[in-house]
């Protein structure tokens, strides 16, 4: 069976010490204060969007206005994993409440076609074992092992499916065999939503409503969104400092809103108590700790021209990588 070791944890204690100066106890009680209504006004927005993303793709067959609207459709169907992020964390109510947590896990995790509970215990087993190579979920599993242009494509587009469910079914082996019959009966739940869905829009709209209400959003639009999400978050790193074991992204207006501020993963793991509404000014209050770690702000233009055209590899230090390149010497003696 598997057993944590909190990676993360045993190597993050002076980072630790640091972060508790670099934001006063003030700000980080403020920082952390939960405001149950204003998770379920992000929420209730984004079934909106959702329903009018639906609504306009169903009632418009103009490439011009349908394409759009699918790309809302697939990052806002992405978006329901960063609430139930939110509600993994703990982070929505200001008590615990057992019951209500469980029915919204299992709400957000259904328009992904997730298990809620294997999001759970691998992104809490990705928090404790960040930095390991082997450990850790989501480098272990999902990071590509192959570092080549058409391999790192493949993860936006459909054939990311299999790969993310290869990955899940091998880390969800070591659990508990009632974790894992709890995590197969949400899979059925969430596929069987899924198609129940994507039948009632064909029966009702046609064919070519379901897939451009359905089939294109989930299949072609939410792999993109994943992927440029998750290059934002361990890909270019220092694997020498824990404190940059995330990537700095910086805040945004459009990433902001597209991403429901999930693009400020490394101040996340830096203090996961902090609900995503405080997250951009959390980074603010963090500016002049990166400043005194000559931190390197990154964007995901940036990101992607480093992971596609000078083909870097996850999780490494992309300027370094690059001073290499420069500089071939450095290799040798660093």
């Amino acid at each position: 069976m598997f057993v944590v070791s909190h990676y993360y944890s045993q190597h993050a204690v002076g980072l630790r010490a640091e972060l508790g100066e670099a934001v006063s106890r003030e700000q980080m009680r403020e920082l952390h204060r939960k405001s149950a209504a204003r998770h379920f006004v992000i929420a209730g927005r984004q079934f909106g969007i959702l329903a009018l993303a639906t609504w306009g793709l169903i009632r418009f067959r103009n490439p011009a206005i349908w394409i759009p609207l699918a790309f809302v459709q697939g990052f806002t169907i992405f978006n329901f994993t960063v609430l139930l992020h939110e509600v993994l964390h703990h982070v929505v109510f200001e008590k615990k409440r057992p019951l209500a947590t469980r029915v919204m896990g299992l709400l957000y995790a259904i328009p992904s076609g997730i298990s809620a509970s294997q999001f759970t215990r691998w992104h809490l087993d990705h928090h404790a074992e960040l930095g390991s190579e082997y450990d850790d979920p989501k480098r272990h599993h999902l990071s590509p092992k192959v570092n080549a242009r058409w391999y790192k494509l493949l993860y936006a587009t459909p054939a990311l499916f299999p790969m993310y469910f290869r990955a899940a079914r091998r880390e969800s082996a070591t659990y508990p065999r009632e974790l894992q019959r709890t995590i197969a009966w949400e899979r059925k739940v969430s596929l069987g939503a899924h198609l129940a869905v994507m039948a009632g829009l064909w029966y009702v709209f046609g064919f070519y409503a379901a897939l451009r209400t359905s089939i294109i959003p989930v299949f072609f639009v939410f792999p993109i969104a994943f992927t440029l999400n998750r290059l934002g978050q361990h890909y270019d790193i220092d694997p020498d400092d824990p404190a940059k074991w995330g990537t700095l992204m910086r805040g945004h207006w459009f990433w902001d809103f597209a991403f429901l501020n999930s693009n400020y993963h490394l101040e996340h793991h830096y203090f996961p108590g902090v609900p995503l509404y405080h997250l951009p000014a959390l980074q603010r209050a963090l500016v002049p700790f990166y400043e005194r770690k000559h931190m390197r702000w990154q964007s995901y233009g940036r990101l992607v021209y480093g992971w596609i055209v000078e083909n870097h590899a996850p999780p490494t230090d992309w300027s370094r990588d690059d001073a290499v390149a420069r500089d071939p010497g450095i290799a040798l003696f660093p």
